[in-house]
């Protein structure tokens, strides 16, 4: 019975460190992962945001032609 109990002893506080390692690991990917979508959308943004200059210019360049 003292085997089991020292097995115990040294195996709980390795299964914690393991545990807290993996979920800093696991919130790290997560992270990135949040990040690159975050991303993603930043560029959706800007193109659109580029699209909406060029109609503009081309609205204005159609305006100074007709006045």
């Amino acid at each position: 019975m003292q085997a089991n109990i020292f097995l115990l002893a040294l195996a709980m506080p390795m299964a914690t460190i393991l545990l807290v390692f993996g979920m800093r690991y696991g919130a790290s990917v997560l992270q990135a992962r949040a990040q690159q979508r975050t991303g993603a959308s930043q560029q959706d943004l800007l193109n659109g945001l580029a699209e909406i200059k060029a109609r503009l210019a081309a609205i204005e360049t159609v305006l100074k032609d007709v006045s």
